[in-house]
């Protein structure tokens, strides 16, 4: 069963990507959870290697693209191209037609090419000229952004930014890690990465992902975990029903992960930072008080209270 071989799917990626045991866990989640994922986080902390691993892994047709200003949507999107043997247009694709894009330094683009993606990554499906073409199964997109250099950026909008089901971050190196680096122990191993998960033992996992079942008590806990953050004074901007369903999705793939069937509170709780931090925004009160996001939201345990299973 396709499942019993997520443990090494985790322990493939896990001997590429050293130490991060976590971000590794959760990255799998929410791509048999069928979402996207965005990686906030400084240049040169694996997060290229991170996307190329798992598609390597799943054995996901994957496409990468350096985002520029001068990337334009017909890039993402594609194209129709006049030949003059035919008589005809035909229709290029452009990089989202893959399983896996990596959109590197996405926040580097113009919000035209931004919005591009709009539709593909809610809808799975990309309209172009007046004719709408299926992407492939499954579509997953992991965006990169510097969140500390913003010389020559664009900010995500909002809308864009509900799109992703998880925000992540790889953070530094442990010492022996990057010792590990250096020797080009890390590159040598990324070449012999084998392939565990067929397209269609992935596509059968997110099936059954959706089918983990939820208890009335896990659904009240996750709807008044998304309502307290619009009534609290922490933040300004609370989160939108999107982030209730993203937060669902993320607990079932974490139950699975565990190789249970069904969903517990602590699902929620350790998944909750992740779905939430890129969809609200602290209050005025909060930022004079330096308290950061996560420590805001990691105060919604304290305000709504644990169903007991």
């Amino acid at each position: 069963m396709p499942e019993h071989k997520l443990d090494q799917v985790k322990g493939a990626v896990n001997r590429i990507i050293k130490g991060k045991e976590n971000v590794v866990e959760k990255v799998l989640a929410a791509i048999i959870g069928d979402g996207h994922i965005l990686m906030e986080d400084i240049p040169g902390v694996g997060k290229t290697t991170l996307a190329t691993t798992f598609a390597r892994v799943l054995s996901l047709d994957y496409r990468r693209v350096q985002f520029t200003p001068d990337v334009l949507p017909s890039d993402l999107l594609g194209f129709s191209m006049y030949h003059n043997q035919t008589g005809e247009f035909e229709f290029q694709k452009g990089a989202v037609f893959t399983n896996l894009l990596l959109a590197d330094e996405i926040n580097r683009t113009s919000p035209k090419t931004q919005s591009a993606l709009l539709e593909v990554m809610e809808e799975r499906q990309a309209s172009i000229e007046g004719t709408t073409y299926k992407l492939p199964e499954p579509f997953i997109v992991i965006a990169t952004e510097n969140p500390t250099g913003s010389a020559g950026t664009q900010l995500l909008p909002e809308s864009q930014l509900d799109r992703f089901l998880v925000c992540l971050s790889m953070g530094y190196p442990g010492h022996e890690d990057a010792v590990a680096l250096l020797k080009g122990e890390v590159w040598k191993q990324l070449s012999d990465v084998p392939s565990i998960l067929s397209l269609e033992e992935l596509k059968n996992l997110q099936r059954k992902t959706e089918e983990i079942f939820v208890h009335d008590s896990i659904y009240e806990y996750i709807v008044s975990l998304v309502e307290r953050t619009r009534n609290s004074s922490y933040f300004a901007q609370g989160a939108s029903p999107r982030a209730a369903i993203a937060l669902l999705r993320m607990s079932r793939a974490m139950a699975m992960l565990a190789g249970r069937d069904f969903v517990t509170a602590k699902d929620v709780q350790c998944v909750l930072v992740d779905v939430l931090c890129h969809r609200v925004r602290l209050s005025a009160r909060s930022r004079a008080e330096g308290i950061t996001v996560a420590a805001a939201i990691e105060k919604l345990f304290e305000m709504v209270k644990s169903p007991n299973m």
